[in-house]
């Protein structure tokens, strides 16, 4: 299992180390780990940690995150998720159902934040996460991983009202722009948050693009974020305004193009928590159950063995005596 990355410094003192030089490498490496321990339990209290030590933890994320590729691998067995959306006390039931980060290798699909009362807390746990066991836990871009979507749906203010300035806000977004854009499990399975793009034949395609930004109003980055499937031939104009729909010979041409089995995605709500799609070849999973805490849907996560034999676990919201929600109402009526 790979340690948390260490810093500049300590790169440099690597070489011909005296004994006091190794003690007190070694004592830096395990203050840093101690104190991010120190920071998941806080977190995992859904309490915020300090703006500082946001802006400590996003430039060790970044160090991570930089060295992924945009069609990131991951190796079975996983469980792959969908949205979360900011539901922090639904989060927590996730790991209740489905084992907590190192025991279980996770996949999480995207959209983070916004529209949840707790995108700072679940963001920055993901987060946190990712720093300490890097090896199991990926995280790709949904499209609510952007500065214009967080501005509107809630992440933005979130930020404003917890910390009283902006500044995590732009330490968090800095990120979004370094995350994997998709992941492939075991070479066979494709897993993205949208779907599929127009100008996207290959997963080589999908390497070649430059995901350091924010996230564009249109092109192949954008439609990986934003594309749905649809009982169809060929591609359709998304309703959504951004992104395409994309049928089922579309995505038949694209998985025997690329020699995989399955297009696993996120994105719409699923009032079963998944939904098959085109004989199977594609798979809607949805991991926030009764979204923006009235929709009343349950939740699913896709549990994957060595062999890529497929397991769902549906689960609900979490009770109402085990969260705090705040009295502010949850954003806008608009599906993303």
């Amino acid at each position: 299992m790979r340690e948390i990355p260490i810093s500049d410094a300590q790169q440099r003192m690597r070489g011909g180390l005296d004994n006091d030089s190794v003690l007190q490498y070694q004592s830096s490496s395990m203050s840093e780990l101690s104190d991010l321990d120190r920071q998941i339990e806080q977190l995992r209290r859904c309490e915020i940690i300090k703006e500082s030590e946001v802006k400590s933890l996003c430039a060790k994320a970044r160090e991570i995150l930089v060295e992924e590729s945009n069609v990131q691998r991951v190796d079975s067995p996983v469980t792959v998720c969908g949205d979360i959306h900011g539901q922090f006390y639904d989060l927590n039931e996730l790991f209740k159902v489905g084992g907590d980060v190192p025991d279980t290798n996770y996949l999480f699909m995207g959209d983070f934040v916004d529209r949840g009362f707790y995108s700072v807390e679940t963001f920055l746990l993901l987060l946190a996460l990712k720093v300490r066991y890097p090896d199991r836990i990926t995280l790709i871009r949904g499209n609510h991983e952007s500065r214009q979507i967080t501005q509107v749906y809630g992440f933005y203010d979130e930020c404003l009202r917890k910390y009283g300035s902006i500044t995590v806000w732009r330490y968090c977004t800095e990120i979004f722009d370094y995350l994997s854009l998709s992941a492939i499990i075991d070479g066979k399975i494709f897993c993205v948050h949208g779907g599929l793009s127009p100008s996207i034949q290959t997963l080589d395609q999908i390497r070649s693009i430059d995901r350091k930004q924010e996230v564009p109003h249109d092109g192949p980055m954008c439609d990986l974020l934003w594309s749905d499937p649809e009982d169809m031939q060929g591609w359709g104009v998304s309703p959504r305004g951004a992104g395409y729909l994309f049928g089922s010979d579309v995505v038949a041409q694209f998985n025997a193009a690329n020699d995989i089995d399955l297009i696993c995605r996120a994105h719409q709500l699923v009032m079963e928590g998944y939904k098959w799609h085109f004989n199977e070849t594609v798979l809607t999973v949805w991991s926030a159950p009764n979204y923006c805490y009235r929709c009343g849907n349950v939740a699913a996560i896709l549990e994957l063995d060595e062999h890529l034999q497929r397991d769902f676990t549906i689960f609900e919201a979490a009770p109402q005596e085990s969260r705090g929600i705040p009295s502010k109402k949850p954003q806008p009526d608009y599906f993303l």
